[in-house]
């Protein structure tokens, strides 16, 4: 079935026909409860009616012109997603790793206007940005970055959360640095959430020697965490921002968005994307927004988020083989003592739910931003009984 593709996955023997809401069916008609959400992208659920009326109208008007013209759609989102997060400009690709090397590039830039010959950006132990050369330079793990070695950029790697590495670094390379680039909380890192304060710190360590707080927030942005970004938890805006995953709700969009310093830095011809911002990719993100604002997702991701923090706490409590439960919304994370074989083929296969392990032992939750609490029980059930029958 897979033999005409490239050996870049490794899929489950699971295959889907159908969703809706939080569901999916499979191939013989089986149906389960999906804590995936498609890696934080589904976040207003499948095949939700107005996101299905928006690509069918649009689909029937207008797929693609090219940034050649004005898009109407992307202005309108462009304009949206500011106002929402306080930045000034935005641009579109297709993807987050896209959307993460729009914002190196930025970084580049500025150190260039700065006169730094070699810029240097500080990224996080355990970090992933995505898959590009650029991006895996930025991103942490042998897994990922295994047989590409000697990656192009200039990078210098502290450990996450540790602001006394930082004035280290900074003692060492501060005339070099431009910019710190950082996930609010390390989704592909086994949800690691940042400490309180954190991003507050960096926030001003950043103001003090000019540098350019840098978010990636494809994962944690578009209402993951309760708030529109993570960044708002902490009363902060940062000077870049990157988004992908929930912006588009399956249709494939990344923006980078800049203010201040950041945003003029781009001139006509300096960057572009074929495909990005089309009309088809815009006018989903509106209504994707539009959906998380009618709907309350932001006060239901809080609300469906801490019940289910604090159920998964009571039910695997005395589990011997859990270490950690932690997260932000509906962003959680379960980390074991040790690996638990097939654990994501046994909660499908038994049980009827769809999770996520990652760095080899953290189950990672990504439900869609409309559960409701009947089915945070199912997902604790389904959890529970999966790790303790094996």
């Amino acid at each position: 079935m897979t033999a005409a593709l490239m050996n870049t996955y490794q899929p489950l023997a699971l295959s889907f026909t159908k969703g809706l809401g939080t569901r999916l069916w499979d191939q013989a008609g089986r149906e389960y409860l999906d804590a995936v959400a498609g890696v934080a992208v589904t976040n207003v659920g499948h095949s939700h009616p107005r996101i299905v009326s928006a690509i069918s109208e649009q689909a029937g008007l207008l797929l693609h012109t090219s940034n050649l013209y004005s898009i109407d759609w992307q202005q309108q989102l462009a304009k949206r997603l500011t106002v929402l997060s306080g930045m000034e400009r935005a641009f579109f690709n297709n993807s987050g790793a896209e959307a993460n090397e729009t914002a190196l590039k930025l970084a580049r830039l500025y150190g260039w206007r700065k006169g730094i010959e070699q810029p240097l950006v500080v990224v996080m132990a355990n970090a992933f940005h995505g898959r590009t050369l650029g991006t895996l330079s930025a991103s942490d793990g042998p897994a990922v970055r295994l047989g590409f070695n000697e990656l192009p950029g200039d990078f210098v790697k502290v450990p996450f959360g540790d602001l006394a590495a930082l004035e280290q670094i900074q003692r060492k390379h501060g005339a070099r640095i431009v910019a710190i680039l950082v996930e609010p909380i390390q989704g592909e890192g086994g949800v690691q959430v940042a400490p309180p304060g954190y991003l507050k710190a960096l926030r001003d360590l950043c103001n003090r020697h000019s540098w350019l707080l840098m978010l990636d927030e494809i994962q944690t942005g578009i209402g993951r965490t309760g708030q529109w970004f993570a960044f708002q938890h902490e009363g902060i805006v940062p000077d870049v921002m990157t988004l992908a995953k929930g912006l588009g709700n399956g249709v494939p969009i990344g923006a980078c968005l800049a203010r201040g310093r950041a945003a003029d830095l781009f001139t006509p011809g300096s960057h572009g994307s074929t495909f990005g911002g089309n009309p088809l990719a815009c006018r989903v993100g509106c209504t994707v927004l539009d959906i998380i604002e009618e709907q309350g997702l932001l006060e239901n991701a809080r609300v469906q988020g801490a019940r289910l923090l604090e159920r998964l706490r009571a039910e695997l409590a005395d589990n011997p083989n859990v270490l950690a439960i932690r997260g932000q919304g509906l962003m959680i994370g379960i980390e074991l003592k040790q690996p638990v074989r097939d654990l994501t083929l046994i909660a499908a296969r038994d049980h009827g739910l769809l999770i996520n392990v990652t760095r080899g032992k953290t189950i990672r939750l990504l439900p869609p931003l409309t559960i409701d609490e009947r089915e945070v029980g199912m997902i604790v059930r389904g959890v529970g009984r999966a790790l303790a029958a094996h």
